[in-house]
């Protein structure tokens, strides 16, 4: 096994993807450099990410200025989407060797629908065949979030044979429906006769936010708790994301080796896997690689924030942690639910607050495009 963390990953069965995307690291050689010299498999994108790369960098006002020259009219949205587009194509481009020699596994790079359709599932198959057909790319994945609505379009989707990254994961029960879902598709498309062998989908599962609130709420009940209690809920700070991960993972060994799956399988079907995002630590009292560290094992993907993946460059430590300390991580759970932290409550909000960032995020990027254009031609409106 090599000695460099993040190419270690690999020999353990998880694959490394990369939680940004940008218009520099395509164009300067650095995403290439990535995979070459990393091992770097995929890349995910999300409405935050692009309203950093977008606000934040003098590339894209110039590629604006350059669309515009043309005396078209655009909206701030016809412009975000051709944007998002060409990067997504460029980083899908540059990931194809990863993924025809992956056999279609890795090599994956993923745009989300619109955050205003998580509530509805038509809108969301409408948009997703939409980006699926304008991005034609076979290694495109297209976002689809796990809310209630979510999971009929997921299950559609799949029965086109698009490939799919489900989104904004929080609750075990709710990953039980997407699995689901996911099966279903695949047995819809297998029955028609088509071929299932090209679709891939990850159901991406978010970490540190859990941890976020679950320890909010420990703290809270420290200050009123007896002394001795109040070092028991300190020591439990930090764990009810992982706890909840590794929950996770025992449902996908369970799910994907029955004999419902196997008959997929023997078909070409490939397995869902799970995929840990939001895997940036965020309280500084943690190890800033303790939601890469923890969770490492086979046929799982970690899709890792810039700060993290350069962290776990530098000192991560790659060995099978994720199947560890089951027991533990049950009684973690079974501990906060003698304390009434109703996990159920805890990533119902969360699923919320989720869609609403995201929803947050994509106006405050249209609305910074819109500026943009403005700014550029003032002869041009663009309502986005």
């Amino acid at each position: 096994m090599t000695n460099h963390p993040l190419l270690a990953l690999a020999h353990l069965g998880q694959s490394i993807w990369f939680d940004n995307i940008e218009r520099g690291m395509l164009q300067n050689g650095e995403l290439a450099r990535m995979i070459r010299d990393e091992g770097l498999k995929g890349i995910t994108s999300n409405p935050t990410i692009f309203q950093k790369a977008i606000t934040g960098s003098a590339i894209y006002s110039d590629a604006i200025a350059q669309l515009i020259q043309d005396g078209k009219r655009y909206t701030a949205r016809d412009l975000f989407y051709h944007l998002a587009i060409e990067d997504i194509q460029a980083a899908a481009d540059a990931l194809l060797p990863v993924y025809s020699q992956s056999g279609g596994r890795d090599g994956m790079v993923s745009i989300e629908v619109s955050p205003a359709l998580a509530y509805d599932t038509a809108g969301t198959i409408k948009e997703a065949r939409y980006l699926h057909q304008r991005v034609n790319r076979p290694n495109a994945m297209i976002k689809v979030p796990a809310t209630a609505a979510g999971l009929p379009a997921i299950e559609t989707l799949i029965a086109d044979g698009i490939s799919i990254n489900v989104t904004l994961l929080f609750s075990v029960n709710r990953y039980r429906e997407v699995v689901e879902a996911y099966l279903h598709g695949l047995e819809l498309r297998a029955k028609q006769g088509k071929d299932i062998s090209n679709i891939a989908s990850v159901a991406s599962f978010f970490i540190s936010r859990v941890d976020n609130t679950v320890d909010k709420m420990l703290q809270d009940l420290a200050r009123t708790a007896p002394a001795a209690q109040q070092a028991q809920l300190k020591t439990m700070q930090g764990k009810t994301a992982i706890a909840n991960a590794k929950r996770a993972y025992a449902l996908y060994k369970d799910v994907f080796f029955t004999p419902r799956f196997e008959k997929l399988r023997a078909a070409g079907a490939q397995a869902q896997r799970l995929l840990w995002a939001s895997t940036g630590t965020k309280n500084p009292e943690f190890s800033d690689v303790l939601y890469v560290d923890s969770l490492i094992g086979p046929d799982t993907v970690n899709t890792v924030p810039p700060a993290t993946y350069k962290a776990f460059k530098e000192h991560g430590h790659a060995a099978p942690t994720l199947e560890q300390g089951l027991a533990d991580a049950e009684l973690h759970l079974a501990a906060l639910d003698a304390l009434h932290i109703d996990m159920k409550q805890v990533t119902e909000q969360l699923e919320k607050d989720g869609v609403k960032l995201f929803a947050d995020s994509f106006n405050d990027l249209l609305n910074a495009i819109e500026t943009k254009l403005k700014s550029l031609t003032p002869k041009v409106s663009a309502a986005g």
